[in-house]
């Protein structure tokens, strides 16, 4: 069972995966992580990358992040094209985690993009994780040392909270840490109930 986990900037999913992390038998797949280190490893994503975007985009083998931002930050066009490239090699990256660990009780499949890039096909089940626009705001801003005009784009270029929340079948309100742990539990619970 592939459990999808997604939410919006700054809803606390890290912090979320983490609680999830402290369980038996389940695998994690972050899906930013691990297209990070393909954007390095995979000769199909870089010999793509270096055709569209240029030379400049691998310094001494290592991914350019502030010049490849530079271009996509705010030209759709090209975020999409990038999407194009690493999206495919990370599914099929994903699948093969799945085949990998097929026996445990699920996958936590953590996505921020998990709805806007169509990966909620590959879920069973979805947790969203949300928490007011203020507080995700702050936490952004603490965090990456962003402005909020930053933020509040970002936001902007992801789904609204309502959308992703109506596509899930479990929603986390990230609030504080002990309730957000009871919520986890309860979810853990539900999830594993099933399976045995």
């Amino acid at each position: 069972m592939v459990v999808g986990l997604t939410g919006g900037i700054g809803s606390g999913k890290s912090t979320i995966v983490k609680m999830f992390s402290e369980f038996e038998n389940i695998a994690i797949y972050i899906a930013d992580d691990e297209a990070k280190k393909l954007m390095v490893t995979s000769p199909k994503i870089k010999t793509q990358l270096i055709t569209e975007f240029g030379e400049q985009v691998y310094i001494n083998n290592k991914l350019n992040r502030a010049y490849l931002a530079s271009i996509v930050f705010n030209n759709k066009e090209k975020l999409a094209i990038l999407n194009a490239i690493v999206h495919p090699v990370v599914n099929e990256h994903l699948q093969n985690f799945i085949k990998e660990n097929s026996n445990k009780n699920y996958i936590l499949y953590e996505n921020a993009i998990l709805f806007e890039n169509g990966s909620d096909s590959f879920c069973d089940k979805i947790i969203t994780v949300t928490a007011p626009e203020n507080i995700r705001i702050d936490r952004v801003i603490k965090r990456d040392n962003s402005t909020i005009e930053d933020v509040k784009n970002r936001i902007k270029n992801q789904w609204n909270e309502t959308k992703k929340t109506l596509q899930s079948n479990y929603l986390i309100e990230n609030l504080t840490l002990t309730n957000s742990k009871e919520q986890v539990l309860k979810i853990h619970n539900s999830l594993t109930k099933k399976r045995s």
